[in-house]
């Protein structure tokens, strides 16, 4: 770990009341906003645990707190679907899928979610949920990673897959888009609230006789948020870090599962092409925003500067 060692934080009458009020002000506004779930009882005793168990622990979870952030944002994102501020993209989006990178398949002209569909395999099913289940603990485990190499490339990677996602929020709410499972479930036919769905990952569940999936997906935010594919910007921002840090054999690693994933978005009928380039883009952008913020805005500067060494 690169700098100085300090104390950090410290238990003190002080910061206990500071998480106590938080915790309890998250509870309560989560119940009020998107009602009571067991998911926020179990972030509470994580963080709790982790903030009042060690010091080294107590640094780890309020430097991790940036991905805290995130997740509650998309969590509350369920109170306020992006169909109501704008039209949804269904069929519109189909066709030029379609018109980009169909595939004439006996005798029909297929987008490559459908084309997929209809010729899956077992084997491929496996790779494919390999690779996408990889999208959580990837990026998660890269930060703690950076966390014990390097506190400031820590906080720079956590700061950049924040504004990736809000970047990516805002275009949620801008362009609605359906995903392609949802046209091969209800058609071109608008309606509201449908709940989430496995898509082709459902094959991996139904091979293991497993729930994983399906865990993840009924927890989503709004199925008609395909666009830009964040689960495909992921990888780039942890690529971006690994050859920023030079991370040796895993940089080829890290590689392998990008390309998976993105594949895997288009086999599974999760996403269309257009919704992976759309993720990529979203990607280089918010890492070239964050690198101009950070580093050209002496406040920000400043800002990661002191938050770095407050968990150093």
């Amino acid at each position: 770990m690169n700098g100085a060692v300090n104390q950090g934080p410290v238990i003190n009458a002080r910061s206990i009341v500071t998480a106590t009020l938080l915790s309890i002000a998250y509870l309560l506004l989560s119940i009020w906003v998107v009602g009571f779930k067991s998911d926020q009882v179990a972030l509470l005793v994580i963080f709790n645990t982790l903030f009042y168990l060690s010091s080294i622990t107590r640094k780890f979870i309020l430097g991790f707190s940036v991905f805290i952030v995130y997740w509650i944002i998309f969590d509350y994102m369920k109170a306020f679907p992006n169909y109501n501020v704008s039209t949804v993209h269904i069929a519109d989006l189909y066709n030029f899928e379609k018109h980009l990178f169909g595939i004439n398949y006996q005798g029909h002209l297929l987008t490559p979610n459908e084309y997929w569909k209809v010729n899956s395999t077992s084997t491929l099913d496996i790779i494919a949920g390999l690779f996408y289940i990889c999208w959580i603990p990837v990026p998660l485990g890269f930060a703690a990673y950076l966390f014990f190499k390097n506190r400031r490339e820590f906080l720079s990677f956590a700061m950049t897959f924040l504004v990736v996602n809000l970047l990516g929020f805002v275009i949620y709410y801008s362009f609605p888009a359906a995903p392609p499972w949802y046209i091969q479930e209800h058609g071109f036919v608008f309606h509201a609230a449908t709940p989430g769905n496995t898509g082709g990952l459902s094959r991996f569940d139904n091979y293991f006789n497993v729930h994983i999936f399906q865990s993840i997906y009924q927890k989503g935010s709004n199925v008609f948020a395909a666009m830009p594919s964040l689960h495909s910007a992921y990888p780039i921002i942890v690529v971006y870090y690994a050859f920023k840090n030079r991370v040796g054999f895993m940089k080829v690693i890290l590689c392998a599962v990008m390309v998976g994933i993105w594949l895997t978005a288009v086999y599974t009928s999760h996403h269309y092409i257009l919704d992976v380039l759309a993720g990529i883009t979203t990607a280089v952008i918010g890492i070239n925003l964050f690198n101009f913020l950070f580093t050209k805005v002496p406040a920000l500067t400043k800002f990661l500067d002191s938050y770095a060494a407050f968990i150093s």
